[in-house]
């Protein structure tokens, strides 16, 4: 039950004992007026009637909240009602809706204390009113007072459960809340170091190559070391372009435009000493857009690793539809290594392969690694396929 249903459960029961007190005060003076026609006390009870509805009406206008004003408004009304009682004894039933209201207004002994007082009132009027002694009329008012309290304190006992089970719920939600925006943040964080790493970490690696090869030949081959500017101001606009993409969360630039994957892998480069050869096997297929991201940036970490640690010559992308599964093979002919690839990142090791197979990770996918020392090195990234049946 949400704490709205709560609140419009405990408006309804208000409802229901506003009306059982009005109706129970007009059933009382009608039959006070039909029993004693022109008697003295008329004019009195008709104005104490009046005056008890005018003040009941004004007890939803104090609030719930057991406030001075609305214990002090409970002792005029109770007032009024005794007084009313003692000039027409059959006014005595209106006090069932007012049990409700002591228990709603005042702490739970004084309202059983004045609850008990009510039905010693309603008792002694019965009592007046009937002709011949009565056990029900002196055992009938204490038991449904009785069960008027028992009912209203374990009613108050569920609602104050269940608004300590609602605030438990909002504060783990509040708490889940939190940890899972703490845990999007250590992802995303680890996301933009891996996209950083793979993109901008390579542009820039391959700009200084480019500048420190065209400082060398400046003066013996100005050609050269002019195409060597150029190309590196080309790898700059695109690591701009990288940049931008990252501020605005895009997909890769090499991926816009309609390009497929097999374009943007055919257009990678690993600086210039190095050789890239690119092959498509199989039968291509529709790739969601986060797959299609994650192998170009797995490639391009695989090109920036061969690039600064491999000492290669020549490197072979394959890019390989199998129907359940597309593969990413990236092979070297460069020194090969011999340390554990899921290694965490140091300052002096960089983030290549822990990113590449924290990214296959995040697709469901499998990495493996087989590098033999003065043999090179070959990465395979397997990703699966969904069904599209």
């Amino acid at each position: 039950m949400s704490q709205q249903t709560a609140v419009d459960d405990t408006r309804t029961l208000a409802t229901v004992m506003h009306a059982a007190f009005f109706l129970l005060l007009g059933a009382s003076m009608a039959r006070f007026l039909l029993r004693h026609p022109g008697d003295p006390r008329t004019p009195w009870v008709v104005s104490l009637g009046v005056a008890l509805a005018l003040l009941y009406v004004l007890g939803p206008a104090l609030g719930a909240t057991p406030t001075l004003r609305r214990r002090l408004w409970l002792g005029l009304v109770v007032s009024t009602w005794v007084v009313l009682v003692v000039l027409a004894p059959s006014f005595a039933w209106c006090a069932v809706p007012l049990f409700f209201t002591a228990l709603r207004t005042l702490p739970p002994r004084a309202a059983i204390v004045l609850v008990a007082l009510l039905t010693v009132f309603v008792v002694a009027a019965q009592l007046k009113l009937s002709t011949a002694f009565d056990p029900n009329l002196l055992l009938a008012p204490p038991a449904v007072a009785a069960l008027a309290t028992a009912v209203f304190v374990h009613m108050e006992r569920q609602a104050a459960a269940q608004r300590a089970l609602i605030d438990d719920l909002i504060r783990t939600r509040r708490e889940l809340a939190a940890t899972e925006r703490r845990e999007g943040t250590l992802a995303e964080r680890q996301r933009l170091s891996m996209e950083i790493h793979d993109t901008l970490a390579q542009h820039l690696s391959s700009q200084q190559m480019l500048l420190q090869a065209a400082d060398r030949t400046w003066d013996s081959d100005p050609a050269t070391a002019r195409a060597h500017v150029r190309t590196a101001t080309g790898i700059a606009a695109r690591g701009l372009a990288e940049a931008r993409r990252l501020v605005h969360d895009l997909a890769p630039p090499e991926l816009e435009n309609g390009a497929g994957l097999a374009e943007a892998l055919r257009a990678l480069d690993a600086g210039p000493d190095i050789e890239v050869r690119f092959h498509l096997e199989g039968t291509p297929a529709a790739l969601p857009d986060r797959a299609e991201s994650a192998l170009l940036r797995i490639a391009q970490g695989a090109l920036a690793n061969i690039r600064e640690h491999s000492g290669a010559r020549t490197a072979a992308l394959t890019l390989s539809f199998l129907g359940d599964q597309v593969v990413l093979d990236i092979a070297d002919d460069g020194d090969g290594f011999t340390e554990f690839a899921d290694a965490p990142a140091t300052p002096d090791r960089g983030h290549g392969l822990p990113a590449i197979r924290a990214r296959v990770r995040q697709l469901g996918g499998t990495l493996t690694i087989e590098s033999t020392p003065g043999e090179g090195t070959v990465l395979s990234a397997s990703i699966p396929l969904e069904p599209t049946g």
